[in-house]
């Protein structure tokens, strides 16, 4: 990774982005608190923390606004709730996404650790098989291992880092190339059932293999991992590389995929789809020193960048699967190789995302295309930091601000400090 970080937006369209921020950051200031009894308001995908997330960078972009004062009251009322978050574990929206914020936000001067009883949980939690709960970034075993980096030097996430390792080795499903983690079954949805009846081994970067692949290769070069999880991970790289579709297809990998089922091309996002993917390989080449993964990541990156944007099946401007968020992610991976290519696709899905913009709508602007309480579709106010406002903001403010957006590391676009040279930590 690049030791700095450049802005890429100038001009009209850095003008539009920053306009678009302050949109949102007014709405933001404004937007009430979430409800005590909404389960995940506490959280860092959807909730809480996120927000407090997101007026921190700006803060940091903006100081002496008021703009710290708000993320700090935003983070105040996560860690009140953290007790009824207990009961989920998520990296997303459980309480180590509460824990992850905290984490990323303080102070490391500071002589107290407020995040030391969350590592004694997780470490209990981790100390012995057999592991029931999801193996995936947002919920699962990945998800812990992103918040042990984040934790990292720290004695304790050392060893929960390597648990998070040994308990992935321990599912991991030998197949006839490499090896993978199918979807439990309990945790498949009623469409994934009916497409994949003989199961189902998920390739999105949120809840699938591709997600495991940078916990793995920066707990190896971390020297946290046992040296099994070399082979762990040289397996998993070739089970994924083996899924590839025929080149006629729109994407490059499935979204998923099981025995007897017949492969379906992917959406572009991070979420799922070969952006994700390109991504996450990159991290995980760089990190294990692989530099056949490296060209095959660059390759994906750029064979993603090229796709029509009509076939992507974005919607809306959020991080997760919307044009903001791809972005960001290809502004990532062109800070991180320098490649004009990838530069030109991150200005163009931004442009797409100001264009998706408009002022009096939404929150600060912005409409989020998803399900409501009742899981129907259709357009909602989102003021989160995963799907809604508050990250499509984050990415703009990433595209003119020459602060280098750590946040992206819940998403696992950027590796923490002194695996590849990234942010330095306080």
């Amino acid at each position: 990774m690049t030791p700095t970080w450049q802005p890429i937006l100038a001009q009209q369209e850095a003008s539009r982005a920053m306009a678009a921020v302050d949109a949102v950051a007014g709405a933001l200031a404004e937007w009430p608190a979430f409800p005590e009894d909404d389960p995940f308001g506490s959280s860092l995908a959807t909730g809480e923390a996120g927000l407090a997330v997101f007026f921190s960078y700006l803060d940091a972009a903006r100081p002496g606004e008021g703009y710290a004062d708000l993320g700090a009251a935003r983070l105040e009322r996560a860690i009140d709730q953290l007790a009824g978050s207990l009961q989920r574990i998520g990296l997303y929206q459980g309480f180590v996404s509460i824990a992850w914020a905290v984490e990323h936000l303080r102070d490391r001067r500071e002589p107290e650790d407020p995040n030391e009883e969350i590592d004694q949980i997780l470490f209990k939690l981790l100390a012995a098989p057999p592991w029931h709960v999801g193996y995936d970034l947002t919920n699962g075993l990945a998800g812990i291992g992103a918040y042990a980096l984040e934790r990292w030097p720290g004695d304790l996430a050392a060893t929960c880092l390597g648990r998070v390792c040994e308990r992935l080795e321990e599912i991991a499903v030998p197949q006839e190339t490499g090896l993978a983690w199918p979807t439990l079954e309990w945790l498949m949805q009623p469409w994934d059932k009916e497409g994949f009846p003989q199961g189902m081994f998920n390739l999105g970067v949120a809840h699938g293999l591709p997600g495991v692949l940078p916990v793995l290769a920066q707990a190896l070069a971390l020297g946290a991992a046992p040296e099994s999880t070399r082979a762990l991970l040289r397996g998993a790289v070739a089970w994924l590389l083996s899924r590839k579709l025929p080149v006629e297809e729109s994407s490059v990998f499935p979204g998923a995929w099981g025995p007897g089922a017949t492969p379906q091309a992917a959406r572009a996002a991070w979420c799922y789809g070969d952006p994700g993917i390109a991504a996450a390989l990159w991290i995980t080449a760089r990190a294990a020193g692989e530099p056949a993964w490296e060209a095959e990541a660059l390759s994906l990156a750029r064979t993603a960048a090229r796709r029509p944007p009509e076939s992507c099946k974005v919607r809306d401007a959020g991080l997760c699967h919307g044009a903001a968020g791809l972005g960001h992610l290809f502004n990532r991976l062109y800070q991180a190789t320098g490649d004009p290519e990838l530069l030109a696709a991150a200005r163009a899905w931004l442009v797409r995302a100001l264009d998706l913009w408009e002022p009096g709508k939404g929150v600060g602007g912005f409409v989020a295309w998803g399900p409501d309480a009742a899981g129907e579709l259709g357009w909602r106010d989102d003021p989160t930091l995963l799907t809604g406002a508050a990250g499509v903001a984050l990415a703009l403010l990433a595209a003119v601000s020459p602060i280098e957006p750590a946040w992206d590391r819940f998403l696992l676009l950027s590796p923490i400090p002194g695996v590849l040279g990234g942010t330095s930590r306080s």
